[in-house]
């Protein structure tokens, strides 16, 4: 009977020797690269940061309208106990540009018994007049305005846009990441509880058959039951924690259509690739990071958005100085005729001027924004050297992981060489079921705690990559 239970435990070796490694061969395998599209194409969240780009441009779009030509038209008209006083009526065009020259062309016809003189157009034209002429700021406004500047900072914003839409979908990536080797490690380790019941079970079997023919104690029996009841116990939490797993990964999965998907029983998680980032992948991923890391490039349109308020700001320092002139019937009457050009007969000009005399208002504005531009940068200086140690600090947790790992697996590889040196014991007569139990135990903590830093180091590969900033995490995995 010790020989058969003996022999049992020689396949205990061999089954914890590839428990966590081995896979069911009607089972389908989910790649990580496949889930990792499912989240990139289909999770709603990822669509939903998609629409921040989609709203910036729709917010340059709305600043652009500024410069929209401009139709209007007007009527007055006023009559009292049968006498007109005056009937105005004009239409016009104007096409702002984006240079301060704004074109406006139109037509007016103003009659009346008591037209204000100003408004008189002689009857010979019909009480017709057709202008066109240009309003131009020589003073504020020439460089830049309100409009110009709007639309330079839609510009800006459509880039901090996209910048915010790599950090959002990063966020999902990475907790989707997290979830997929969380998921590796419940599931295999339900597959490991599951093989160490089923070697407790035959141990516990075996054990009771040798105490019927009186070779084995009682108490081992008794300790044998206590074993298989611990692991059905283990196995429980196990299948718990796996479904739980496996319901957190189902967040993550979306089909094109926008409908969730669910896990099949028989799918499983890769195995994951552990092989050693090199010191040449930390210094691109901290070179990319100081140059394209979204927050920096967020800061880095920031300041380029102040930067366009202060011009605006130092234009405003300017006198207000605007010129109009508008050439009157010419070269075109109301009527259709031509009319000889001239520009010293038949206009109409102008000229208003406007200049706060402290410009204490202009002034202080200059000051603000030049604090913000400081405080901005100062921030942007911070975060550079905060990233790049983030990084490195990243890449230090992947490698100790990396060297752990391989102490563990040198531990789980010792704890077999105990558990033979056990079973040579027990052929000997100088071991029992307890040194044996005890021994058995250990390798599985070894194996399951060697499954969870497998995992980890996966985690931490993709947390590497969320620290430098690389848009959708693409380099995982390559």
């Amino acid at each position: 009977m010790k020989a058969r239970i003996t022999k049992i435990l020689t396949t205990c070796l061999l089954s914890l020797s590839v428990l966590a490694y081995g896979q069911e061969t009607d089972s389908t395998v989910l790649e990580f690269d496949t889930f990792y599209g499912y989240v990139i194409n289909n999770h709603p969240v990822v669509k939903q940061a998609n629409l921040l780009t989609l709203d910036a441009q729709q917010q340059l779009r709305m600043a652009r309208g500024a410069f929209d030509p401009k139709l209007a038209g007007n009527w007055d008209l006023k009559e009292f106990k049968d006498t007109e006083y005056w009937n105005n009526a004009g239409i016009s065009l104007q096409i702002p540009t984006w240079f301060p020259v704004n074109p406006k062309v139109g037509i007016d016809r103003n009659r009346g018994n008591f037209l204000n003189p100003e408004n008189f157009i002689p009857d010979n034209t019909n009480n017709q007049q057709v202008y066109g002429g240009v309003a131009i700021p020589i003073g504020r406004g020439l460089i830049i305005d309100d409009r110009r500047a709007t639309v330079k900072k839609a510009q800006l914003f459509q880039g901090m846009a996209e910048t915010e839409q790599i950090i959002e979908i990063n966020k999902i990536l990475l907790q989707a990441a997290k979830d997929y080797w969380s998921w590796y490690a419940a599931f295999n380790g339900y597959i490991l509880m599951q093989q160490s019941i089923s070697l407790a079970q035959e141990i516990y079997d075996n054990t009771k058959l040798g105490f019927q023919y009186g070779e084995v104690a009682a108490v081992d029996t008794l300790q044998a039951r206590i074993v298989l009841q611990s692991r059905r116990v283990q196995l429980e939490q196990a299948n718990l924690a796996r479904i739980q797993a496996a319901l957190r990964l189902s967040n993550h999965l979306w089909n094109a259509e926008g409908a969730p998907l669910e896990l099949a029983d028989n799918v499983i998680p890769q195995e994951p690739d552990l092989s050693i980032l090199s010191n040449a992948v930390l210094l691109d991923l901290v070179k990319k990071a100081e140059l394209n890391h979204p927050k920096i490039v967020q800061l880095g349109l920031k300041n380029q958005s102040l930067q366009v308020d202060r011009s605006l700001a130092k234009e405003n320092l300017k006198p207000q100085l605007d010129l109009e002139y508008y050439l009157l019937d010419q070269p075109i009457a109301a009527g259709g005729e031509s009319q000889p050009f001239s520009l010293q007969n038949n206009y109409k000009m102008g000229v208003s001027f406007a200049f706060p005399v402290f410009l204490r208002k202009e002034r202080a504005k200059i000051g603000r924004i030049n604090l913000k531009i400081r405080e901005n940068e100062l921030k942007r200086d911070y975060s550079i050297r905060k990233i790049t140690n983030d990084v490195h600090a990243e890449y230090n947790a992947v490698q100790t992981l990396s060297n752990v790992i391989n102490q563990q697996r040198e531990m789980v590889t010792s704890y077999q060489l105990i558990l033979n040196a056990e079973q040579l014991n027990l052929q000997n007569g100088e071991s029992d079921l307890f040194k044996i139990n005890i021994q058995f135990e250990k390798l599985i903590e070894a194996q399951n705690k060697l499954l969870k830093l497998r995992a980890e180091y996966q985690k931490g590969v993709a947390k590497l990559y969320w620290a430098a900033g690389i848009s959708n995490l693409n380099l995982l995995n390559n």
